[in-house]
Formats: C-alpha cells, structure tokens, sequence
C-alpha cells in the first residue's frame, strides 16, 4: 500500500469513527415519567407540558415516555424505580422523601405551606438549596420543581356533623401507605387506614373506609363523589407533589440540559398551579350539584389541635431548627 494510500483509507476510517462518534453523542436520552394518577388529574396532564417544553428547549435531546395510572408502577413505587434506575422520572410526594430522611418531616406538618407561591418560594431559598442538596445525597434524585397538588380536604362516605378533630374519632380515614401520611391521619383526629389509590373508590364504595383526604380536583378527577356525600373543607394541607429525576439521568445532563429540564418542570407546575385554583373555585358548586354536602368546621379548633399534635410529637425533635420559623416568614416576603 502506498503512503497515499494509506493516507486516505485512514482519512476513510477517521471520518466513519466520527459518523458513527455524533450519531452516538444524537442518541436521545430515554427518559420515562411515570405517576399513579389518571389521565383527567391536572399533574398527569402537566408531564405532557412538560415533555413539550423539554422537547423545544432540547429538540432530539430526549425521549420522553409518559406513564400514567400506575401501568408502569403501582401506589408509592415510583421512588423504588426512580433508584433502581427502572424509571428515571416520578413525582415523589414530601412524605415519601420524609419517610427516607425523617429531618424533612417537616414539609409534612399539617398547616405549614399557605399556597404555591410560598413552595416556590422554599425551593429557591437557601434552605431549600440544603432540601434538594441532602435529598440528592441520601436518595439519589434531584428535585425539579414543586407542583401545586392543591388543597386537602375531608371527603366522607356518610354525612356527619364534623365541627373539630374530636368528631373524627374512630372515623376510617383512607391515608396513603406512609409513616408521613398515617401520622397526619392520626393528627386531625381519625383512625388513619392505608389503601393505594386505585383501591379508594371501591373502598368508598363498600365502607372498608369512611372518608378519604385529597385536594377537591382529585375528587373530580378520580370521582370519588359518585361514592360519598359529603365534603368537610378543613385546609389542613396545602399540598405540594415535587417532579423528580433520578440522579443517574441528571448526572448524564450537562448544565444547559440541566437548567432547560429545571425550567421545563417549572413551566409544567406553573400550568398545573393555575389550572388547580380555577378548578378548586368552580368545585365547590359543582358538589353541591352532585347532592354532596358541603360544610365548614372549626378551623382555628382543627389547626391548633394538628399543630399541637406535631410540635410535641417525637418527630419534631429531629426537624432542622429554626426552619419552621424561616418557612413561616417566606410567606411574608
């Protein structure tokens, strides 16, 4: 072979290696998003804002694969394949990550967080650098965004005169299957009873439980209304449901990729959040209209029972100090 010749077989060789280098670095990052929730539910719809606005601010960087009603993972094993790396998207709930770091059971506490704004405005303040920063080490996800999931209220199979938390003694109040969760159930006064979600409305239905709690959109959207008859609206949780990605996926992201998928889980929240207070305002009506009963307890007599359950509690000792102060005065600013 002749130097010439050489010369351009390995100009030839070069020039594959680096066709087949950029197809390679083009390969989309497989990205699955997957919640429990159903198609109607306003988060659900949000992953699709999401996939959208990652999809213009990334073209070809990703494909987004979105799963909903618990078709890849059933109630509370989204954070399991978050870790195991079997899924790389979830929303993973404040009790969840509470569950895991028990510091964070702060983020529980009925009655802490006053609206959307005020989660917001936790995640961008340096304690809620600290949040993201320790959930990243302990857990292995990062925290995006901190979607408006609404505002809980009692949901009862049956009427009943609910003034403060002593008429919920020996009610069966459906709670999600955490620690977090169950303990909230026991501070307004119930017996707190674990079911998935995909369990609740059959359990509505044949009184293995009397009530559930979930923001009023969820009870539309899941149409839990068919099955009880009356709403209590307590407000004992403005409830927040953080969008996560595990860190193996963040890890592979350089920082643009990094900053365009932070600013695509906000674009999502912000569309979810305004959608959430529209729909809580036209609902109250409409479960009237449906037959439910609507009412109004004590609610200084609800907040100062829960909070007093939660500050004497033995989980307080290990909440951060002075964040529940801090947290307080973000909603003055």
């Amino acid at each position: 072979m002749t130097r010439h010749t050489a010369r351009i077989a390995l100009s030839a060789v070069s020039a594959i290696a680096l066709t087949a280098g950029a197809a390679m670095a083009q390969d989309p990052i497989e990205v699955k998003f997957t919640t429990v929730s159903v198609p109607t539910d306003l988060h659900t719809q949000a992953m699709g804002i999401f996939k959208d606005t990652l999809d213009g601010l990334e073209p070809g960087a990703f494909d987004i694969q979105l799963y909903d009603s618990g078709a890849l993972f059933g109630q509370n094993g989204d954070l399991d394949a978050l870790q195991r790396g079997n899924a790389e998207m979830a929303y993973v709930s404040f009790q969840l990550i509470a569950d895991a770091i028990p510091a964070f059971g702060l983020l529980t506490a009925g009655y802490l967080f006053q609206d959307a704004d005020h989660y917001r405005a936790f995640m961008e303040s340096d304690i809620g650098a600290e949040f993201k920063d320790t959930v990243r080490d302990e857990m292995g996800i990062e925290i995006l965004s901190v979607c408006y999931l609404g505002t809980r209220q009692l949901n009862l199979r049956r009427a009943m005169d609910i003034q403060t938390p002593e008429d919920l003694a020996g009610v069966k109040l459906r709670m999600p299957g955490s620690d977090a969760w169950l303990f909230l159930g026991e501070a307004l006064g119930a017996n707190p009873t674990p079911l998935p979600f995909s369990e609740v409305y059959l359990g509505l239905q044949t009184g293995t439980v009397d009530a559930q709690d979930n923001p009023l959109p969820t009870v539309e959207a899941a149409k839990f209304y068919e099955v009880t008859e009356q709403i209590t609206l307590t407000n004992h949780l403005v409830d927040g449901l953080p969008m996560a990605v595990n860190s193996q996926t963040w890890e592979q992201l350089d920082a643009a990729q990094q900053g365009h998928m932070v600013e695509a889980a906000q674009a999502a929240c912000d569309w979810n959040n305004e959608r959430r207070y529209s729909e809580e305002d036209r609902l109250v009506a409409f479960f009237e209209e449906q037959g439910l009963t609507v009412t109004e307890p004590d609610l200084d007599a609800f907040r100062s029972h829960v909070q007093e359950v939660y500050m004497t509690s033995d989980r307080a000792n290990d909440w951060p100090e002075g964040w529940v102060e801090q947290i307080n005065a973000l909603a003055e600013d």
